[in-house]
């Protein structure tokens, strides 16, 4: 099966070029039918090819030098969409050159320029950023919103929850993905007033293709227990942080065990497959590629510190949305839920969308 083409930001993320293109080469030596419009130097990335022969065939390259640095400004981006990399990425999916675009480089501007280029699909006030995290169980867990918005209504929530319901779908095969709000506490009365309206509208929605439990709080996200977690950027952004900073605590920390002596060293022996299976679960390249739900296309973002695996994959994400027209799915699900349960009753805020920091 053929599939259109993605669009690669080549200049973006912390590598730049050479992890870019080798991720792309990578994904396709997995998958032959991926072809790509890599954007961004000509000279650098004709030199990346050169150790990726499977590529020249399946790329085309547009000329571009400029990048958006990792702590430029969303607005300041914006007035340059049309001259960098990232820019001329995501045009491309607007002018239909494309069907999606991959980037490593900044979350704020990725997110600014899509949403002005692609809009947002119908029925959708706010794109979500979601993505993809470890679980005690087979199934990894979806989570939404991430950063795209510091704020949202019991609306926008509701949105996101149809929206990590399809993409739940698409990415575990799961029919009835188990959806719930993240929170204070798991009982009925805990939460705003945004959390508590989202809630009892989900309760009442008949026609879904979820099922939606009620809350979840931030220690249970990794257990397994919930397919899709849905909240506020601002609560997400620092959840995920958190749940990345205690991986990295809890791998270190045994680094350290294992070297403090001797004994611990013929005990890391002993247990080296178990560390070894637990460094790969932990690894965000094996979970790399945030999505951006609700536009009228598909973007990816990939990690900025992302190697080749992690790009990867982010690519395999991405042909994953085309091949599952993920839009449509959507547009579909919002048609289930109907304009009522959906209508803004006016008791929760309507703040400024904010913009991810992280790169």
């Amino acid at each position: 099966m053929s599939l259109p083409r993605i669009a690669i930001d080549a200049m973006g993320g912390d590598e730049g070029v050479r992890v870019m293109v080798s991720g792309a080469a990578l994904a396709r030596r997995r998958h032959e039918q991926f072809n790509f419009l890599l954007v961004g130097d000509e000279t650098r990335i004709k030199a990346a090819l050169d150790d990726h022969p499977n590529m020249r065939q399946a790329s085309e390259i547009l000329h571009c030098e400029d990048v958006v640095a990792g702590d430029e400004k969303p607005s300041r981006a914006l007035r340059r969409a049309k001259t960098t990399s990232m820019g001329l990425a995501i045009n491309a999916v607007k002018a239909g050159d494309c069907g999606a675009a991959v980037s490593g480089g900044n979350t704020g501007a990725l997110m600014a320029m899509s949403k002005l280029a692609l809009r947002t699909m119908p029925g959708i006030d706010r794109p979500a950023l979601a993505a993809l995290l470890p679980t005690l169980e087979e199934h990894d867990v979806i989570m939404l919103d991430l950063g795209a918005n510091t704020d949202a209504d019991a609306r926008n929530l509701v949105q996101f929850a149809i929206m990590g319901a399809e993409y739940s779908r698409i990415a575990t095969g799961l029919e009835m993905p188990r959806v719930r709000l993240l929170n204070i506490g798991t009982e009925d009365i805990k939460g705003t007033e945004e959390v508590q309206e989202a809630s009892q509208r989900l309760r009442d929605a008949t026609g879904l293709a979820l099922r939606f439990e009620g809350f979840v709080e931030a220690d249970k996200i990794n257990r397994g227990d919930v397919d899709v977690v849905v909240t506020d950027g601002f609560s997400g952004n620092i959840a995920l942080k958190a749940i990345e900073g205690s991986a990295r605590f809890v791998t270190d920390l045994l680094k350290t065990a294992f070297r403090s002596s001797i004994r611990s060293k013929v005990g890391f022996l002993i247990s080296r497959p178990a560390t070894e299976l637990l460094r790969h679960h932990l690894d965000p390249n094996n979970h790399n590629g945030g999505v951006f739900l609700g536009l009228n296309g598909v973007v990816v973002k990939s990690h900025g510190s992302a190697n080749d695996h992690g790009v990867a994959n982010a690519v395999a994400v991405t042909a994953r949305l085309l091949e599952a027209n993920i839009t449509e799915r959507i547009a579909a699900g919002l048609a289930e839920l109907g304009e009522d349960a959906l209508r803004d009753n006016g008791s929760a805020k309507n703040g400024a969308t904010g913009e991810a920091d992280a790169k």
